[in-house]
């Protein structure tokens, strides 16, 4: 894999601008859980982080994809996602798949984020169904988005640079992944807790 070109100002630029928004998501979580366990106040802090990815820079995306298309838009959002699209051309036009795609994820992914920050703050008893929900969206754009290119061989994909690979298309898109696939494994164990602590009483007073 080649080494490409040295990290340049619109690289730099962006990946400030996205540990802008991992520090203000971080900031939020970690003060709404304030008191809570430490699972809690990492799901809220990723959960933060989530919603204003979703809600400053998809959404913001999306607008511009209607309106023309990335590749001859202006400003700072605009120059972010011609950044990430050196490393998956799609995004640079266009591309029906993954504008349909963003507009569920901003639409659905961001409001159920908001909504699970609320349920978690004031404990709601839908939080578990909210968040197995939301887990299951964000693990489905993520096959959409990348299975048809995979499946045609990648020739949107820049595989060839270890900055467009490594750094755009595996790290980024691969927290999508894992945090998520927690998130559903935490569901997982609280619920299980729930039934046997449900079915313990059950037996406890038959």
């Amino acid at each position: 894999m080649g080494a490409g070109p040295e990290l340049g100002a619109a690289a730099a630029g962006s990946l400030l601008l996205c540990a802008g928004l991992l520090g203000a998501g971080c900031a939020l979580g970690l003060r709404l859980g304030r008191g809570r366990a430490a699972a809690d106040r990492g799901a809220l802090a990723w959960l933060c982080y989530d919603a204003l990815v979703h809600f400053a820079l998809e959404g913001p995306f999306v607008y511009l994809s209607f309106i023309g298309n990335i590749a001859d838009s202006d400003g700072l959002i605009a120059s972010l996602w011609k950044e990430y699209g050196k490393a998956d051309a799609r995004w640079l036009n266009f591309d029906p798949t993954i504008v349909s795609l963003e507009i569920l994820t901003v639409v659905l992914d961001g409001s159920l984020a908001l909504v699970l920050i609320y349920a978690i703050v004031k404990e709601k008893y839908y939080r578990h169904f909210i968040q197995i929900t939301l887990c299951v969206c964000e693990l489905y754009g993520g096959w959409m988005t990348f299975a048809p290119d995979w499946l045609m061989g990648s020739p949107n994909l820049s595989t060839n640079n270890w900055l467009y690979f490594w750094v755009y298309l595996v790290f980024f898109n691969s927290v999508w992944v894992l945090v998520p696939g927690l998130l559903l494994w935490q569901s997982w164990v609280e619920l299980k807790k729930m039934y046997h602590k449900g079915t313990s009483l059950k037996k406890k007073f038959q």
